[in-house]
């Protein structure tokens, strides 16, 4: 089971974060980064799962700088306090937070990728053009059209459905044609925030499908 462990980032900032770790050997390590609605049980349920595949998972609690503890309700309410907390985040103490991260997990894990969901999505994609990681998987992206001039570092892999209410088809698809080094998955009939079971929109099918590519993507990346 994931569990809570405290991160220290170079500037001094402590922060929260689920860490699980496999049982066997380690074939790399992955860093989550939450959706509008902060560090959520489902974060930790993710981590469990890669690390049931093999991989140190982290994902570190980006609120703690503006509000230690902040997580919104999946209602309407809780939606409209997530879009307005993730104005908080800033992306020089992001990449404070996930290098923190990583050199946590890199002593036992090697190599670290960076992934992210919805708004972490975006965020792990700029980690991912800005830090040196070893790849990034990155599910619904909502703000990546707001920086298609930046290029990840390491391979990368994007997944979207084609029914997300917040990127539509067309948007996804002008995302794939600035990425041609991108390997893409598009789900059909999947809408934004597939992969949570915690929400309205996940798509069993779908999320169970992005999970085997994403291991399957990470494991030719890491030799494993």
């Amino acid at each position: 089971m994931a569990e809570r462990v405290t991160v220290t980032a170079s500037d001094g900032h402590t922060f929260d974060a689920w860490r699980s770790d496999p049982a066997g050997d380690v074939k790399g390590g992955i860093i989550f980064l939450q959706a509008i609605y902060g560090l959520t049980t489902h974060l930790g349920d993710v981590c469990d799962q890669f690390a049931r595949s093999g991989y140190a998972a982290m994902a570190p609690a980006l609120y703690d700088r503006a509000a230690p503890d902040t997580v919104f309700s999946y209602d309407q309410d809780g939606l409209q306090g997530g879009m307005a907390f993730r104005e908080h985040l800033a992306e020089e103490t992001v990449l404070l937070d996930v290098a923190a991260c990583a050199d946590a997990l890199r002593p036992t894990a090697g190599k670290v990728a960076i992934a992210g969901f919805c708004t972490g999505g975006t965020w792990a994609w700029v980690s991912a053009s800005a830090l040196e990681l070893d790849a990034a998987v990155i599910f619904y992206g909502t703000d990546i059209p707001d920086y298609l001039d930046r290029h990840a570092k390491c391979p990368a892999m994007m997944h979207y459905g084609d029914l997300d209410h917040i990127l539509p088809i067309e948007t996804v698809r002008q995302i794939e044609a600035n990425y041609p080094e991108v390997e893409f998955q598009i789900y059909p009939g999947a809408g934004h925030a597939f992969y949570n079971p915690e929400q309205a929109n996940h798509n069993a099918n779908a999320a169970e499908t992005a999970y085997g590519r994403s291991i399957t993507f990470l494991d030719k990346q890491f030799g494993a």
